[in-house]
């Protein structure tokens, strides 16, 4: 019979501590084992422990917190970790999570929050794998090119792998200039073209067999048609037959677009989770997203669901943030640095980023871009759940 996980918490709040100790006393699997709010004991006590769950509420203090983290996690990396925090926002997030901490929650607790991630961390240990919800579909899009949509989508998806270990699909829809292969020197067996084909066999296994996978990572590609006169007997319908499948297979779909506003690419859009519409920092691109934005709002596109991203930004240029964000009204979600020699040598190699250099400037803030997009999606998902129940 296994043991039960032993669970620490950390924290100078009381009523954090004693709403902790209730929920845990009431979780099968985990005993409460202390409570304390100095870091040496908190060290002490973890130290003797082969296997256990600490809880750390990193409101106070937050730096002196996760490098306790840091110590507890070099010591002993079976350590499951979860962070609290009063005001959390994406940099402690992400901090948090270069850590090595399992998941981050808000305080003050939400009690079904808590126990779905304590209880992510048991089927973890238990190996069994649990689809926290439908898949996603993210459309990284631009109506401009060379903005560099192809590699964010491209370092997103495999990052997305990388970080959630499910299944991700990177497909490619820019049907006359897509570039996914030429970025990483693939030569896949099968196209779209093939799907299309044979959407008579549309099934997990069969579209697991035809994507070809990267490396040893659970991301799956899928290419444009070799040649461009393909896409015209590729059609909107076949497009939305294809993705309604993939959703049934994989937990995130990245979609690099094509550029423009045809009806496959509307198709695309309508269909997708999240837009992620990206853009550099110059009055023309600006201009040309500028009334993007107003042809959104024409077609009735959920402006929710669009999240601007900027592209090789630099806190140099003249355009600040906030002048892009007062001429779009619209908050910048993402900005990824500029690195020119990082981002040619991987396109010139043909390979990710962070092969080239993963402790780039670049390389990092794709990774933190997917770690952000991983926990609001699953909050998201969380919350959706507990709304119909």
């Amino acid at each position: 019979m296994a043991m039960n996980i032993k669970t620490l918490v950390f924290t100078r709040q009381k009523n954090t501590k004693d709403l902790l100790q209730k929920y845990i006393e009431n979780i099968e699997g985990f005993d409460f084992l202390a409570s304390t709010d100095d870091c040496d004991k908190a060290l002490n006590a973890i130290g003797e422990l082969d296997k256990a769950l600490f809880i750390v509420d990193v409101s106070d203090y937050e730096e002196e917190v996760l490098n306790m983290v840091v110590k507890v996690l070099s010591a002993n990396p079976k350590i499951d970790v979860i962070a609290l925090c009063d005001k959390p926002d994406s940099k402690i997030v992400i901090k948090a999570m270069r850590v090595g901490v399992n998941d981050f929650l808000q305080l003050p607790l939400i009690k079904e929050k808590f126990e779905s991630a304590v209880l992510k961390i048991k089927n973890n240990e238990l190996g069994v794998k649990i689809s926290n919800s439908k898949c996603k579909t993210l459309s990284v899009f631009s109506n401009k090119g060379g903005v560099g949509k192809t590699s964010i989508a491209m370092n997103l998806a495999l990052e997305l792998a990388k970080n959630t270990k499910e299944n991700v699909a990177l497909l490619d829809l820019n049907f006359q200039l897509g570039d996914v292969t030429t970025f990483w020197d693939l030569t896949p067996t099968f196209d779209i073209s093939y799907m299309l084909k044979n959407s008579d066999k549309l099934n997990e296994e069969f579209i697991l067999s035809t994507f070809e996978k990267y490396k040893k990572y659970s991301l799956y590609i899928l290419a444009n048609p070799p040649y461009y006169k393909s896409a015209d007997y590729v059609s909107v319908g076949d497009i939305e037959k294809l993705i309604s499948a993939m959703q049934k297979v994989f937990s995130y779909i990245v979609i690099d677009t094509s550029t423009g506003f045809g009806n496959k690419v509307m198709k695309v859009l309508e269909l997708s989770d999240l837009i992620f519409f990206v853009t550099t920092v110059n009055l023309p691109a600006l201009r040309n997203c500028q009334k993007c934005m107003e042809l959104f709002d024409d077609v009735h596109i959920d402006k929710d669901k669009i999240k601007i991203v900027i592209n090789r930004y630099m806190e140099s240029d003249d355009v600040k943030t906030e002048d892009v964000e007062n001429l779009l009204h619209k908050k910048i979600y993402w900005k990824i640095p500029n690195n020119y020699f990082t981002m040619m040598a991987s396109i010139n190699k043909g390979v990710p980023v962070a092969d080239i250099n993963v402790s780039s400037n670049v390389a990092k803030s794709y990774k933190d871009l997917s770690m952000i997009v991983a926990d609001s999606i699953y909050r998201q998902n969380l919350d959706d759940g507990l709304n119909k129940e």
